[in-house]
């Protein structure tokens, strides 16, 4: 099927009470490996990219790989920028056939961020892609972008309510507690903050910085009202440890068909965990 986007599958975990996986890729290899166990388990699939990986491997490159395992096969999988940091970026994923789009202005002042998450959303859902916003601020490091864990930066269910009317958008990144890259310390999630802001508001919530998150809380965060978890650092560390261990057996090895191979595998078994965990395995 083509790639679709992300409303329905959302919407569905919504009402169902279940998360589905959005798996940051880089490369050929991480992709194959995403869609690949989805499709075993038979779970729609999110595909994501940051502005880094865009600007590393190019958004018409990966939109055409994307398309092209939408077409081999029958899950749904959608295509989604995360983080998207400026509206020609925007612009240029939806134009090369990106199906879902992030604008993270969330670093502007609040009023900056209703404007040009408006307009995103004006732009977006003209040609049928689907927009999520981020309210709020997540700890940690995404790609160029250094934050702070504060809880003064958490995501204010009232302030939610209005920019959630005022934008159109679809889904919601919510600051509860988590964080971008390796976590220090003890995971400590706001889980009536997380409550709160689902009694008020009725689109999909999307928990952002979930590797390392014990389950148990992954678990609880799903069951107050989450629907969709990105994963990124859980996959990059395998996938890079299985390639150092073939140089580490091997330190003269030189094809990249076989140590790529090992890192997608590693890929594999942490997706096919993930889906189990957030529900969404025969979903599709």
């Amino acid at each position: 099927m083509a790639l679709v986007n992300t409303n329905k599958m959302l919407n569905q975990a919504k009402i169902n009470g279940y998360a589905v996986g959005a798996f940051n890729i880089h490369n050929l290899e991480t992709l194959k490996a995403v869609v690949k166990s989805a499709s075993e388990m038979n779970s729609p699939v999110i595909l994501q990219t940051t502005p880094g990986t865009i600007k590393h491997a190019g958004e018409d490159y990966i939109a055409s790989i994307a398309r092209t395992a939408s077409e081999k096969y029958n899950i749904p999988i959608a295509l989604h920028l995360d983080h998207g940091n400026s509206f020609e970026l925007v612009v240029k994923c939806i134009r090369a056939g990106y199906t879902s789009v992030m604008i993270d202005a969330s670093m502007l002042d609040y009023e900056k961020n209703v404007d040009t998450t408006r307009k995103v959303v004006e732009i977006a859902h003209a040609v049928g892609v689907s927009v999520e916003a981020e309210l709020g601020s997540i700890a940690g490091v995404e790609d160029d972008l250094y934050l702070n864990d504060d809880k003064k930066s958490y995501t204010d269910p009232d302030t939610a309510v209005d920019f959630v009317k005022r934008t159109g958008i679809d889904s919601l990144a919510i600051a509860i507690g988590t964080a971008h890259g390796l976590y220090k310390g003890e995971v400590r999630l706001d889980f009536e903050r997380l409550k709160e802001i689902r009694r008020l508001i009725d689109i999909p919530l999307v928990l952002h910085g979930a590797s390392g998150v014990p389950d148990d809380l992954v678990k609880k965060a799903i069951n107050l009202g989450i629907n969709k978890i990105n994963i990124a650092t859980e996959l990059k560390i395998p996938f890079a440890n299985s390639i150092k261990e073939v140089f580490k057996q091997n330190p003269d090895e030189s094809d990249p068909r076989k140590y790529l191979l090992n890192g997608e595998k590693s890929v594999e078994e942490v997706v096919k965990e993930k889906i189990k965990l957030f529900g969404c395995y025969d979903r599709a």
